[in-house]
């Protein structure tokens, strides 16, 4: 600390200690060492970085919280305000019980993450925290460091790279891998030993060449750094590849470090020159930082011995950040240093993540979007503007929509990659222009899940669907139990409040809202609501039932109303519709064979028919047999067209060498279009048979 702390900064740092160390007191580690040890290394581990003194206070403090009689009111009053928060939000919940031990992890990260959009210093003290438990992990059962390693590999060791601190999260990794996979680990390292012997000279040689070719250019002032892949980087690289470890040849490296941006692009002009670069493997971090703003030049280039070299370019301030991110902006040498100094990057992507955690009650589901959030590659895209906009690698288009805004994302219908026409699941690439095209009438599906991958937009649609479902299951339990009281009561729809506080204490349950939602989303069967509300209102109407009425079906109900994919019912087709728990309503033509099934418990079913003047598309089903001739397919596709219809899926089947069978999945808007577009089809030359498929 002497190096760089004033000396009352650290007899702050020694009041912290003298502290924990009394709280600590007679405690002892797995290891069997005193626990005061592990506060000291977590300290120890952050005063490398040359982190400010409330820090070091906090890391030496960081559990007494939670394991000794200390309070936060106490640390607050000893040691203020910003180092109590710190503690604090390093500080598991011991108070709150949870359902599970997953639940309770979950909610652990979530209250760490909230603690750390306020001052970042939490992570990063965490961080040391898990970094010198996993030095210790060995003192620990088996299936404890299995856990604890695959935990720390998931979540702290991509956050460790997330903010920057690369070379935390190259230990992180590679004590995890020894943990997880103890006989790879040493079977990787010995064989990483072997080959170090043999190219020692070679690695040394190859720097004195680096070397010399920028000296023979007239540059200054530069340094060149051999570096060895860790031998976590090296297992996932012999993974991807699918290589063994003879076959890769890029496990050394080479950084260069300069005085200035300039001389970075200069520098790699130089290497290019003199070593050819392989293609496809080169990355400018410098013109487009990561997010956690880390800057450097990426090439692989062919070395002079067969082996492919990596190169890394950047200038010393660059250097200082990629080896201490976010960190290397909390190096203080006086208490009065500005605290909101922090990375702006790193907190940026903190609040992005923390959005959705407004939004969803379940922390186990916030720790799946932390971990996809967590994904390590990024794709550059960029706005119609020219604005950047860093995506995980996989995103779509609708991915992209919500990260321009929410409201873009609820409402688009499309997109325009490079200004040509694109649909919604659209994967992007590095250097795509992307323009959203929305639309007030469009809204999210629940067919939207299934390609987004970032946390915010799959939070979103689904805040969108639960609130979008509530407001359905309440208008189509309206309807419901409206029909269902109009035959029990003799045409008397209307429940008297009286009833309705009744019939809501029998039911346990508070709003009557709440239990016309449970009707909606099928939990409830009206028609035995309805003969209970019957009984409350006049006991001798029990039993006294008039002709039941269909509920009319408008093709606007919403999503808690579905056409079964089974039998593809149309208007004009003779309907049931079957009531199933948490899925609402769903339509079935009266034919339909997988109602067999359905029948054995015929209070699920329900009267229901079509509105008179429904206007929209359904799906519907077409068997065509069709003689192997040239163009008979055409020949079906534009009957299809001409009557209006589009094709919304294709199926083809093996068949004879003369006739093949085609199932098709076209659009109609009744049983007659559908019969229009049948005749259609059955007149062509190459048709044999056309059907309607159901079932």
């Amino acid at each position: 600390m002497s190096a760089y702390l004033s000396q009352d900064a650290i007899d702050d740092v020694y009041r912290a200690f003298l502290f924990a160390e009394q709280g600590h007191r007679g405690q002892t580690r797995k290891s069997g060492e005193q626990y005061i040890h592990h506060p000291i290394e977590v300290a120890d581990t952050l005063a490398e970085l040359q982190m400010d003194s409330r820090t070091l206070m906090a890391a030496l403090l960081h559990d007494v919280i939670e394991d000794t009689p200390a309070t936060k009111d106490e640390i607050i009053e000893k040691f203020g305000d910003d180092v109590a928060l710190l503690v604090d939000g390093v500080s598991k919940i011991g108070q709150i019980s949870f359902d599970s031990k997953e639940q309770a992890e979950a909610e652990n990260f979530r209250k760490m993450l909230m603690a750390m959009s306020e001052d970042v210093r939490v992570m990063i003290i965490k961080l040391a925290d898990r970094l010198h438990n996993m030095r210790t992990l060995g003192s620990m059962s088996i299936e404890k460091q299995k856990r604890i390693s695959k935990q720390t590999l998931e979540i702290y060791a991509p956050i460790a790279e997330r903010l920057g601190l690369y070379h935390w999260a190259r230990e992180l990794q590679d004590l995890c891998f020894l943990y997880m996979y103890p006989q790879r680990h040493r079977a990787i390292g010995k064989a990483i030993e072997q080959r170090q012997g043999n190219r020692k000279l070679v690695v040394e040689k190859l720097k004195g060449s680096i070397e010399q070719t920028l000296k023979g250019s007239n540059l200054e002032g530069f340094k060149v750094k051999g570096r060895q892949k860790s031998v976590f980087s090296i297992y996932k690289k012999m993974q991807k590849k699918r290589r063994s470890f003879d076959e890769l040849f890029d496990i050394y490296g080479f950084r260069i470090i300069v005085n200035t941006v300039d001389e970075c692009y200069r520098v790699l002009g130089i290497i290019h020159n003199a070593y050819k670069p392989i293609p496809g493997r080169f990355a400018d971090y410098v013109a487009i930082p990561k997010a956690n703003g880390y800057q450097s030049l990426h090439t692989v280039v062919f070395g002079p011995l067969g082996d492919n070299i990596e190169v890394q370019i950047r200038t010393k301030q660059m250097d200082q950040i990629a080896e201490a991110g976010v960190a290397a902006h909390w190096i203080y040498k006086s208490d009065d240093s500005d605290h909101q100094s922090s990375n702006h990057l790193a907190r940026q992507w903190l609040l992005d993540l923390l959005d959705p955690a407004h939004q969803t009650e379940n922390a186990i589901e916030f720790l799946e979007h932390l971990k996809m959030d967590l994904y390590p590659d990024e794709v550059y895209v960029f706005t119609p503007r020219g604005d950047i906009k860093k995506m995980p690698r996989g995103s779509t288009a609708l991915d992209f929509a919500y990260a321009v805004h929410t409201d873009v994302g609820t409402h688009c219908t499309g997109a325009r990659i490079n200004k040509s026409l694109a649909s919604l699941p659209t994967v992007l690439s590095n250097g795509d222009s992307v323009e959203i095209i929305t639309s007030k009438s469009s809204w999210p599906t629940a067919s939207w899940l299934n390609y987004v991958v970032t946390a915010k937009a799959r939070t979103q649609i689904r805040h969108y669907l639960n609130a979008q479902t509530e407001e359905d299951a309440l208008n189509l339990g309206k309807r419901l139990l409206a029909g269902a009281t109009k035959q029990r009561l003799f045409g008397r729809r209307k429940i008297s409040s009286k009833v309705q506080e009744k019939l809501l204490t029998q039911l346990n349950l508070k709003t009557w809202s709440e239990l016309l939602i449970e009707i909606g989303l099928g939990k409830r069967i009206p028609d035995l609501v309805a003969r209970q509300v019957a009984q409350l209102t006049d006991g001798s109407s029990e039993g006294k039932v008039i002709g039941k009425e269909a509920l009319v079906i408008k093709g606007s109900e919403g999503i808690l109303l579905t056409y079964s994919k089974c039998c593809c019912p149309v208007p004009g087709d003779s309907i049931i519709g079957i009531l199933t728990a948490g899925h609402g309503l769903a339509v079935h033509a009266i034919d339909c064979p997988n109602l067999s099934e359905q029948r054995k418990q015929p209070e699920n079913f329900l009267l229901v028919d079509w509105d008179d003047e429904i206007d929209q598309n359904f799906q519907a089903r077409l068997q065509v047999k069709l003689h192997h001739i040239t163009g008979a397919f055409a020949e079906v596709a534009t009957a299809i067209a001409e009557n209006g219809s589009n094709i919304n899926h294709v199926d083809l089947h093996e068949g004879s060498d003369t006739v093949r069978q085609i199932d098709f999945v076209v659009d109609v808007k009744d049983r007659l279009h559908l019969s229009r577009i049948m005749r259609a089809i059955y007149r062509l030359p190459s048709v044999s048979k056309v059907t309607r498929h159901k079932g």
